[in-house]
């Protein structure tokens, strides 16, 4: 657990989601406004999830709708291309996610600095995008071979909008992948974006692995914040800090705030 406080600067941290604008290729890419729309956007959201007092911000490209489980080669570059133009006001620890491609993932971390990437590394599942099968013994080469030893591997054990092949309860499925994989992190969702973490099966992965961080990683808002940390040892957040709290508004600086104010209030750091 040591890794935490080294790499977030606190215990129980909040990750939030700096959700990038659809990438070119992508069907909702805005080519009028083209790559310096997604970059100015990505320089708002970032300034407001700072000034709001996030601990980290995980940058991903949650616009790219409907997701590949392999992306093509100018989400990756485009994506370096935000984060590497505003690398020099970043004023925390940074994650990224290039949906849903864990060698893409990985690759974006090592090019850009990054410390942690969130990514579906284990399992098959029945998902909206088709059959979704991984390698998670290819993906650990791949970090090797990229020297990228030190990008943190959060794994989403509960993927948003798919269902695990096997019939396997989630406990089982945690202490696997805990033996198996290494994970830095296991990871927990609801169904979508947005959609509430089921506390009790937050406590039941915990329970089953609790020398192992186990993030809540959506749908944590500023009333259950800190009834999730109770149980878990970070969260993510995205929609929750958004204007009205919808997904595809901007990052709202006061509701991050509000947010942070009671998550530092339950760890006793106001």
């Amino acid at each position: 657990m040591n890794w935490i406080q080294d790499v977030y600067g606190t215990h129980k941290p909040v990750v939030a989601m700096c959700h990038l604008l659809a990438m070119p290729g992508d069907p909702g890419y805005d080519a009028d406004g083209g790559v310096e729309k997604v970059l100015e956007a990505a320089r708002r959201d970032l300034h407001a999830l700072q000034n709001g007092g996030v601990d980290a911000i995980m940058f991903s490209n949650e616009a790219s709708l409907p997701y590949l489980l392999k992306v093509n080669p100018i989400t990756t570059a485009t994506m370096a291309r935000v984060i590497g133009e505003l690398k020099s006001e970043i004023t925390v620890p940074y994650g990224v996610n290039v949906l849903w491609d864990p060698t893409a993932s990985i690759d974006l971390a090592v090019a850009t600095g990054g410390q942690f990437v969130r990514e579906i590394f284990s399992g098959v599942y029945a998902s909206d995008y088709g059959l979704w099968n991984t390698n998670s013994g290819e993906v650990a080469r791949h970090r090797r071979e990229v020297d990228g030893m030190g990008v943190r591997l959060m794994y989403n054990i509960v993927p948003e909008s798919a269902v695990y092949l096997a019939e396997r309860d989630i406990a089982s499925v945690a202490r696997s992948t805990v033996f198996n994989c290494g994970p830095d992190v296991l990871c927990v969702s609801g169904l979508t974006a947005g959609a509430t973490t089921d506390a009790a099966i937050l406590k039941t992965v915990k329970d089953a692995v609790p020398e192992t961080p186990v993030f809540a990683n959506t749908g944590v808002n500023v009333a259950t914040v800190a009834s999730q940390l109770a149980i878990a040892d970070g969260a993510v957040i995205g929609t929750a800090f958004k204007r009205d709290g919808y997904i595809w508004n901007e990052a709202s600086e006061e509701r991050v705030s509000a947010l942070m104010t009671a998550a530092r209030d339950f760890r006793g750091e106001n």
